[in-house]
């Protein structure tokens, strides 16, 4: 969903060829993911300082600074799966630390805390936002906020300090923060990279900020304390990081996940799931304001399902979504949950006369018993909105989105097509609308002067996405043999584990 390929399960940023746990397997299967597109968008080397174009000395580097800026936000660990696979290559998504990659690998392979200071595109990402200090640190040293616990690095690094002193050497402002009343103190207009959640990052262009706000993931928004030594809500930290992001004149690229609505699922706890849905609602909404709709793509979707179902018969209008259904069990005469969960926590027909199934530690009832309850199987919804939205129609794979999203951004494969001058498009005749719009009118209608990202009116949504799928069979066709080999290995695809945003910014003339 993040790079475009088939990949096997539980693996990172590696396509079918990466095998599970297997560290020499990740050197040829290694595959860039949209933020390696973004920050690759093919413009002359510069770097930004408060939006005015500096000439970046270091040639090594500069390559990088050549794009749209990029961020994540996130509720989880910043080296959990989803995340991880935006900036790191590893043949474990459980390798956060060093202390978790088998100690024969450990010399060959980083983990993917290290790879986010040390490789690209990790080191040039502008703002990270999440939790996971524990990955950060190394086991000498004491959690900030959790002071009970300790790091779990086993190299005696400290990888905060660490990002922190690559910023200063490149000449870059970072900042790191790990509570709410640091977070609130940064101000955009003078960050160029931000770290949080207790470990740092650094950024492309004109402000760099990392936070870790958690020794683990980030607490759930039920149980989040808003003082300043607490937590900065989802909504906070997508609007901040929208903030130090739009200062890139060439656009940026920001991840946002809500990944805790998974963690509440797996729980079989709707209440805290449902919170964290409000939550990333609210994210979005703290968003909108923040974009211009004519320029910025948002790709709204999430990466799997969840076993919950949603019942009741001739329920009346207003029954608590978190309560009993109206009716009882026309079996053992016994109410049950109107959610319900296919498996996990809550097995069995306790009585629930007179349980106040309403409070946030209530867990659903399930129909088999496990610890832990399952995803789901069906399709999920993807949503999109700006330029580029018309692609995100119908049944689609995961692997078409990223696709898509460059497309529409003219980044990877892409990147060259808004480059090229169109021909004026002249409007229909008699003010009439046309059954498809051109890619680039984000749903406007036609223009007598289109940008130089503007498709002709013969374009169709088809074709566009005839476009996208070439690059994807190419993207396949090159990946789909090993050395000598003739048939495809089969694959499993990655799931992840929560609802995500994306918002793609690109500036007039760079990107539709």
């Amino acid at each position: 969903m993040l790079c475009g390929v088939k990949a096997n399960f539980e693996t990172v940023g590696l396509d079918s060829r990466g095998r599970f746990d297997n560290c020499f397997s990740s050197f040829t299967s290694r595959v860039p993911s949209l933020i390696d597109w973004a920050q690759h968008e093919g413009m002359r080397p510069s770097r930004y300082v408060n939006a005015r174009k500096v000439d970046y000395v270091n040639a090594s580097h500069s390559a990088r600074f050549a794009g749209k800026s990029t961020g994540v936000v996130t509720t989880t660990r910043v080296t959990h799966g989803t995340p991880a696979a935006l900036y790191a290559h590893s043949a474990s998504r459980y390798w956060e630390d060093d202390g978790k990659v088998p100690p024969g690998a450990r010399h060959a392979c980083k983990d993917i805390a290290r790879q986010f200071v040390e490789d690209e595109p990790g080191k040039h990402i502008n703002v990270m936002l999440g939790g996971g200090r524990r990955h950060w640190l190394p086991k000498v040293a004491r959690d900030p906020e959790s002071t009970s616990e300790e790091g779990r690095r086993l190299d005696g690094r400290n990888l905060i300090d660490d990002w922190i002193r690559d910023k200063k050497r490149r000449g870059l402002r970072g900042h790191y923060v790990w509570n709410k009343g640091q977070f609130d103190a940064i101000n955009p207009k003078y960050v160029d990279h931000l770290l949080d959640e207790g470990s740092r990052r650094d950024d492309v262009i004109t402000v760099f900020d990392d936070g870790l706000f958690a020794y683990s993931h980030m607490d759930f928004e039920a149980d989040r304390d808003k003082s300043e030594v607490g937590d900065p809500s989802l909504a906070e930290m997508t609007r901040k990081a929208i903030q130090i992001l739009s200062k890139n004149p060439h656009g940026f690229f920001l991840f946002v996940e809500g990944g805790r609505i998974d963690h509440a699922h797996h729980y079989n706890n709707a209440y805290r799931a449902l919170e964290e849905t409000l939550a990333l609602e609210a994210a979005l909404e703290a968003a909108l304001p923040l974009l211009d709709p004519d320029k910025t793509l948002i790709v709204f979707t999430a990466d799997h399902s969840h076993v919950l179902t949603l019942g009741g018969i001739a329920t009346r209008r207003g029954n608590p979504i978190l309560g009993v259904d109206a009716k009882l069990s026309d079996v053992d005469g016994m109410p049950y949950t109107t959610l319900l969960y296919g498996n996990g926590p809550g097995f069995g027909r306790e009585n629930l006369t007179g349980v106040d199934t309403t409070v946030k530690n209530a867990v659903q009832q399930s129909g088999v018993p496990r610890q832990w309850a399952t995803h789901g199987g069906e399709d999920v919804p993807v949503y999109a909105r700006g330029p580029g939205s018309s692609l995100f129609r119908g049944s689609l794979d995961q692997t078409f989105l990223p696709h898509a999203i460059a497309y529409a951004a003219c980044i990877g494969e892409h990147k060259d097509r808004c480059k090229k001058k169109l021909p004026t498009v002249q409007p229909p005749p008699n003010g009439q609308q046309p059954s498809l719009l051109p890619l680039a009118t984000g749903g406007r209608g036609f223009s007598r002067e289109p940008s130089v990202c503007a498709e002709p009116s013969t374009s169709s949504n088809t074709v566009r996405t005839a476009a996208v799928g070439a690059s994807i069979m190419a993207d396949d066709s090159r990946r789909s043999h090993a050395k000598g080999s003739t048939v495809r290995a089969e694959v499993r695809v990655l799931m992840a584990v929560s609802l995500v945003t994306v918002f793609v910014h690109s500036k007039v003339g760079r990107g539709v």
